[in-house]
């Protein structure tokens, strides 16, 4: 299926800064976050992708989620802290703060990939909302980071623990399968693409020879928990 690419304007850095207040003062830093590998075939003028701050924002986001939720849940012991974490820096809760911002309209992509829907597909979403923190951290620091996530996290932390979706999908999965007298579900790599050192897998979760969900991530072990919790949310179990 493909998508009408004009049906939305492409938003402009300056306009995405003015309307979510980030604060950041290069806007050549934060075009270069919005720009797809994809729309450097098409437009000589960009000199550079996102994925060297993809890479940054990556770091950038495990340090500074982990610090707030130190300082957030004092009572908290370190296994449950680093599940905590895991599930707000997942691919598709990263992509789901990239939707809350509307951070798709301002994403710049050939017109091929805008076309087959990458404003709306979770894995660029996740690297584009990486690469935004990326730039913010280059520019500002720390406290610029801060200053736009935290809102984000608290709302999202709060979900978490109110839906147990910190628990390990995969172990909810196993044991919901094993309950129906079904063999330990069954991860199968479907598909891979992207550049080495960002590399995205998409895996399918088998039980009883049908597929139960579909998960994308950058790592084959992200991706099998997506697709867990894929499953899991198709049944209704959170």
């Amino acid at each position: 299926m493909k998508h009408n690419d004009s049906a939305v304007p492409l938003e402009k850095p300056q306009e995405l800064q003015q309307r979510l207040n980030l604060k950041i003062n290069d806007m050549l830093l934060l075009s270069r976050a919005l720009t797809h590998r994809s729309y450097l075939n098409e437009h000589q003028e960009a000199l550079e992708d996102n994925e060297r701050l993809e890479f940054l924002g990556d770091a950038v986001l495990d340090f500074i989620v982990g610090a707030w939720l130190y300082h957030r849940y004092p009572e908290m012991p370190e296994g449950d802290l680093t599940r905590m974490r895991s599930a707000l820096v997942h691919t598709e809760q990263l992509a789901e703060f990239a939707k809350q911002i509307k951070l798709g309209q301002a994403m710049r992509l050939g017109r091929g990939e805008s076309q087959a829907g990458g404003r709306e597909r979770p894995a660029l979403l996740c690297d584009t909302f990486e690469a935004l923190i990326g730039a913010l951290y280059l520019d500002g620091g720390i406290p610029a980071v801060n200053d736009f996530l935290i809102d984000l996290l608290i709302e999202a932390a709060d979900d978490i623990l109110l839906n147990n979706k910190n628990e390990d999908p995969k172990s909810l999965f196993q044991e919901w399968a094993q309950s129906q007298g079904y063999a330990a579900p069954l991860y199968v790599t479907r598909n891979s693409y992207g550049p080495d050192h960002s590399k995205i897998f998409e895996v399918e979760v088998m039980l009883g020879g049908k597929p139960y969900g579909r998960g994308t991530g950058h790592s084959k072990q992200a991706a099998a928990k997506d697709a867990a919790n894929k499953a899991l949310i198709r049944l209704g179990i959170i």
